[in-house]
């Protein structure tokens, strides 16, 4: 594995980091070649390079005494195991667990918690998340406390007692808000208080909440890791072995895992995330920029803006920015007009794939939210989310210009 990210490096290879060899010890390897090698050696029946998708949902006992390494496909499988195992690596994890959608990762990640035992989760987290707290995990006993959690102070006067985990967004979706991940590891270890980080926005080639100090790292395989906007899924990786083998109960006795061809799809993805990351960020931060020159755009938010009130924590604690940011027209006519000018940015649900998407957080992602809410957080009904793609960025700032036109 490449070196902790963060101090304020900004996006490049990170196989460069890699410590050279010493006498003694084995090399570490960078990133890129961990994204294409991990948990993936070439096929041993046939010597296929690329692991092969295993559609199958049994498989044979070596004797009535001896189990062999897969037995039921909900259990484990090989594909599976190799996604798995490839993900782990790159977040620096203990073990990884996929699941058959983010949001599965996500109740995975809240299914550690009892009846009574209460979470502390960032106020402003994806509406899908706000959805499973507030309508199916009350009806189970569990409470949860909606906090600013870029505020140290505010983390900690909603902590309670009953207090068994802290999930956070960083950065949030959609207002691409920061939590300092290290200074709340370290609240955290001092009550003995899990802390779960969503790193859909940045993967683990921009930002690993392990290294930080978290203990969870959690992901929607359906964006960046797998990047072509053809499969849904979610992973969890665990940087110890009691929390992994806990997740892997909870994946085993709840079911709701990937099938094979979708492991196979995001292994695919995975394999290019480093070159990926690197043209999403680099293009996000011109778009960013674009965007903040002209006041039709109104407010920009993106932590990669010297403007952002925590551009010094994304310099800290991330190798770069990402390819997500929001801005807000004031007004749903205004959001409406811009969005009639575009003809290449795709009005859609979702993010991190190859092509430039854009939504409405109010009447989209977050249309779970009561409205008092969303407003209170700053998600109005003029506010978009673009999703920067991999197209030529000159084709992307062109088509934003034509909606700024019809503003």
């Amino acid at each position: 594995m490449s070196k902790p990210l963060g101090r304020g490096r900004k996006a490049k290879d990170p196989g460069n980091d890699a410590e050279p060899p010493r006498a003694g010890r084995p090399r570490r390897r960078g990133f890129a070649t961990d994204a294409i090698h991990a948990g993936q050696p070439p096929d041993p029946a046939t010597g296929a390079v690329t692991p092969p998708v295993y559609l199958t949902s049994t498989y044979a006992r070596p004797s009535f005494d001896v189990a062999g390494p897969h037995g039921y496909a909900r259990i484990s499988h090989p594909t599976r195991a190799a996604l798995e195992t490839c993900v782990a690596t790159l977040e620096g994890g203990e073990s990884g667990h996929a699941f058959a959608s983010g949001m599965a990762a996500i109740e995975a990640v809240f299914s550690l918690l009892k009846a009574g035992e209460h979470a502390v989760v960032s106020a402003d987290s994806y509406g899908g998340t706000y959805r499973l707290c507030e309508r199916l995990l009350v009806d189970r006993g569990v409470h949860v406390s909606w906090v600013d959690t870029s505020d140290l102070a505010a983390i900690e006067r909603a902590m309670r007692p009953a207090t068994r985990l802290l999930f956070i967004e960083s950065p949030t979706n959609p207002l691409l808000r920061l939590s300092d991940i290290a200074a709340i590891a370290t609240l955290c270890r001092a009550r003995r208080v899990p802390l779960a980080v969503d790193n859909t926005f940045l993967s683990p080639f921009l930002q690993q909440p392990l290294a930080l100090g978290a203990d969870l790292a959690v992901h929607s395989t359906t964006k960046f890791l797998n990047g072509h906007s053809d499969v849904v899924g979610g992973v969890v990786v665990s940087s110890t072995r009691k929390l992994g083998e806990r997740l892997r109960f909870i994946q085993q006795s709840a079911g709701a895992i990937p099938g094979p061809l979708d492991c196979f799809l995001v292994l695919r993805g995975i394999k290019t995330l480093a070159l990926r990351m690197e043209r999403h960020d680099a293009s996000g931060q011109l778009v960013a920029t674009f965007l903040a020159s002209d006041p039709r755009a109104g407010k920009v938010h993106y932590p990669g803006l010297p403007s952002h009130p925590q551009h010094a924590l994304a310099l800290r604690q991330a190798r770069g920015f990402g390819g997500v940011l929001s801005f807000d027209l004031g007004t749903s006519k205004r959001a409406r007009a811009f969005l009639g000018g575009l003809t290449l940015c795709t009005l859609a649900e979702s993010l991190g794939g190859v092509e430039t998407l854009i939504s409405h957080p109010a009447t989209m992602s977050h249309a779970s939210l009561p409205e008092a809410k969303r407003r209170r957080l700053g998600i109005g009904d003029g506010l978009l989310r673009l999703s920067v793609g991999l197209e030529d960025v000159e084709d992307i700032l062109a088509d934003l210009e034509a909606g700024l036109a019809r503003v």
